[in-house]
């Protein structure tokens, strides 16, 4: 942050309440009217300092039918959080402890308002309840599929073919791992249709033309040659047939991706 922007910084965050709104939006994802009856003021008021919050990328907010729902920004500028971490570790006040209070008797009414479904609106994909899962919804969509011959590259324990394989043909798994193969033939045992092997997605090995779909997935961040595995798989797939590749966009995050052992950065 340049001059500027630092005496802005320091200024919004000069008045009381808006150190007030801040704690509580970390917390919780909040209204107006909910944030006015929490701190006890009046909602114009909260209005005009979450506007200021908001013109400091401190605050978003998202609609949710006619309501608007505030939250605190955790991807503001770093410079931004570190500032706002340091001066509410540092601050303690009894204002601060009488707003935490009365911020769980909001929710808790909020919670006897709504349904579940209306208290997740809008955000719902980042909430769980019972048999609502990515893997279920997975599960139940594969179910309108027709595969055919299946070649699933970089195929790990076999999770994908287990859930695939009531809709192919067959499917062959390769994986350049040993003790991965293993697992998955543990895992496959029961599914005839299935066979496992260990394999080089840069030489795949066999005839041509022999399957109707190939699985790339998440198997290119474990190569330096990708086009070698583009070629091979292109080979062994059959006039008409589908390739689907799954992969990291190109990053820079190396120490992220390290104690993964890929290859590559996307």
């Amino acid at each position: 942050m340049d001059l500027a922007d630092t005496s802005n910084l320091f200024r919004t965050l000069s008045d009381g309440t808006r150190i007030r709104l801040l704690a509580l939006l970390e917390s919780e994802e909040l209204t107006v009217a909910e944030l006015a009856h929490i701190t006890q003021l009046a909602q114009p008021r909260v209005s005009t300092h979450l506007a200021k919050l908001k013109e400091l990328d401190l605050v978003r907010d998202r609609r949710a039918g006619v309501c608007a729902y505030y939250r605190f920004n955790a991807e503001a500028d770093a410079a931004l959080i570190g500032f706002w971490k340091a001066l509410s570790a540092a601050t303690d006040d009894a204002l601060l402890a009488d707003d935490a209070g009365r911020l769980s008797a909001v929710l808790a009414r909020r919670v006897n308002d709504e349904n579940w479904a209306e208290s997740v609106a809008g955000d719902m994909e980042r909430h769980y309840s019972p048999g609502r899962t990515w893997e279920a919804l997975a599960r139940s969509l594969t179910s309108l599929l027709d595969l055919g011959d299946v070649l699933d590259v970089a195929s790990g324990d076999g999770v994908l073919a287990e859930m695939l394989a009531p809709q192919a043909r067959s499917i062959v798994c390769i994986d350049a791992s040993p003790r991965v193969i293993a697992a998955a033939q543990k895992r496959l045992r029961p599914l005839p249709q299935v066979t496992v092997s260990l394999g080089d997605m840069h030489a795949i090995g066999g005839a041509d033309a022999r399957f109707d779909l190939a699985l790339l997935m998440h198997a290119l961040t474990y190569t330096e040659r990708p086009a070698e595995v583009f070629a091979e798989v292109a080979r062994v797939l059959r006039p008409g047939g589908k390739l689907l590749a799954c992969t990291l966009a190109l990053h820079a995050h190396r120490n992220a991706v390290e104690p993964f052992d890929h290859r590559n950065l996307g």
